[in-house]
């Protein structure tokens, strides 16, 4: 794993990279991060993927500034569906695609508010597109991926925040005849995947690890992406 920097259209923003073992070119992941910032599960979601055969890339969306300004700054711009974050996230895409040992195919992939920005980014460029748990959209869901890429989802439904959602976005994918796997998990809520500080306490309020659950989306998402990023 590697610490890096990504030029941006606002400057240079840090960046986590991890590249598989073998000889490329592979295909690219962009990660985006969840609200609490890059964190040491970001990192081993990164090695995951490229594990799997992935370029991975975790832009740290907090590289600005303090922790409450930059979350702001990102909730405005997911809600806009633009801005600054949007441009951080085409940077760290346009990273991989340039890189020699990359195919040019790349996906995303964002876990609770990552994974708005990864639905929100499946009309941005991307090949495919993978949004664990993403805040509750459903209501624009329909606006949200006209023109999207391929999209796999992972919900919980002992997710306080996304109850229903899981079918909402299927009913809207299948509509809009977008390729699409989406699963609500019932023995899992919010941030089964990319784990929460203080996990005790988190769980008695729907978040937390659930590893089972976790291992088979992950296993839903390569399958996935190894369809469409080709």
């Amino acid at each position: 794993m590697t610490d890096i920097s990504i030029e941006t259209l606002n400057g240079t923003i840090d960046a986590v990279l991890e590249i598989p073992s073998g000889e490329g070119p592979w295909p690219g992941v962009v990660v985006i991060h969840d609200a609490l910032g890059l964190r040491g599960p970001h990192r081993e979601i990164a090695r995951r993927i490229a594990g799997n055969g992935y370029l991975a890339i975790v832009p740290n969306l907090y590289s600005r500034g303090g922790m409450i300004r930059c979350m702001r700054s990102m909730f405005n711009d997911l809600m806009a569906y633009e801005g600054r974050t949007f441009d951080d996230i085409a940077a760290a895409r346009k990273c991989l695609a340039e890189r020699s040992d990359c195919t040019g195919a790349v996906g995303i992939a964002g876990f609770c508010s990552g994974g708005g920005f990864a639905l929100v980014a499946s009309t941005k460029g991307f090949g495919a597109s993978a949004p664990f748990y993403p805040p509750p959209l459903q209501s624009k869901y329909a606006e949200i991926v006209e023109g999207a890429c391929p999209i796999v989802a992972s919900f919980g439904r002992r997710d306080p925040m996304n109850r229903g959602s899981g079918p909402r976005l299927e009913e809207v994918l299948t509509q809009k005849k977008i390729p699409h796997d989406v699963k609500t998990y019932p023995d899992a809520g919010h941030s089964f995947a990319d784990r929460t500080p203080v996990q005790a306490v988190a769980r008695i309020f729907g978040f937390g690890e659930n590893e089972k659950v976790a291992a088979d989306a992950w296993q839903r998402v390569f399958a996935f992406f190894g369809q469409h990023l080709r």
